[in-house]
């Protein structure tokens, strides 16, 4: 039998649970977990459905398209035991790489990742040390349009569906975001009030903050805006230093781009236009 992952999402009406659970029978299919959520803002439906097969991955889909143009819903099929062929794209700061590739060599993200892009040379050896291949190609405001496109070549050769910004300290132009629309993950660093430029955690100590924290986002053209799928705050006080709330915020970030990525590559996460369904 094969284990798969069923998502889709369609306008709200009656029977939809009825006709996604009859497809599934009629092939043989066996529910072992499933999530629904009615948005009444939207008036639309999300669905995932874990679910057994003995039928391939070819011939599900190829009932599922006519099926689904019948019912009027986009839907994606994946295979659950499938690592998602993933790039790692990192600057000079690599405490979220580091925490990401422990995680996968020890089984707690089903990640296959099969580059990691830097457009600094710092983190070639701790690649190798999981023999993953290093791409050093450094990038300014003159060469960026070349180097993206190296970028997007590297990321299309190797078949990678998800494309990871651990702490990529580059904003990407909007050609590159609409290439990577829905596939890239960024971990960004969010204060009350937000600190932009150089040394955030520099101006949050100025500022006494008392709540630090991180947000995973989906890449889009607007900086820093897109679809949040997760995010968590450190409660700090006066007595922290600058040291203290970096290493906190480190901590944090790791954190939250693990759980972002996690509930991405198991494909928990459906985009609800500017929002995100995440059935955890």
């Amino acid at each position: 039998m094969n284990s798969y992952i069923l998502n889709l999402s369609c306008p709200d009406k009656a029977g939809i649970v009825h006709a996604v659970s009859g497809f599934l029978l009629e092939r043989g299919g066996n529910i072992t977990e499933a999530a629904q959520y009615n948005d009444p803002d939207t008036g639309l439906f999300f669905m995932r459905v874990e679910f057994t097969a003995s039928l391939s991955d070819v011939q599900l889909k190829a009932d599922l398209t006519p099926w689904s143009e019948n019912m009027k819903l986009s839907w994606s099929l994946h295979q659950s035991a499938v690592k998602m062929p993933s790039v790692i794209m990192v600057s000079k700061e690599g405490h979220c790489l580091n925490d990401l590739l422990f995680r996968i060599k020890s089984g707690l993200l089903p990640l296959d990742v099969r580059a990691i892009i830097s457009n600094h040379p710092d983190f070639y050896q701790l690649a190798a040390s999981y023999n993953i291949p290093f791409h050093h190609i450094p990038v300014t405001a003159q060469t960026k349009e070349r180097v993206e496109a190296q970028q997007l070549e590297i990321i299309t050769g190797v078949n990678a569906e998800l494309v990871v910004l651990a702490r990529y300290m580059q904003i990407l132009s909007n050609t590159m975001c609409q290439a990577l629309s829905g596939r890239a993950i960024n971990i960004h660093h969010s204060f009350l009030p937000s600190f932009k430029g150089a040394k955030p955690y520099y101006q949050a100590h100025e500022r006494g903050v008392k709540l630090i924290g991180a947000t995973a986002h989906y890449v889009t053209a607007d900086l820093d805006e897109g679809p949040i799928i997760e995010q968590d705050v450190t409660r700090v006080d006066h007595s922290k230093t600058v040291e203290d709330l970096t290493a906190l915020g480190r901590d944090t970030e790791s954190q939250v781009l693990a759980r972002a990525l996690k509930w991405h590559s198991e494909h928990r996460v459906l985009l609800n236009g500017h929002k995100t369904v995440i059935f955890k």
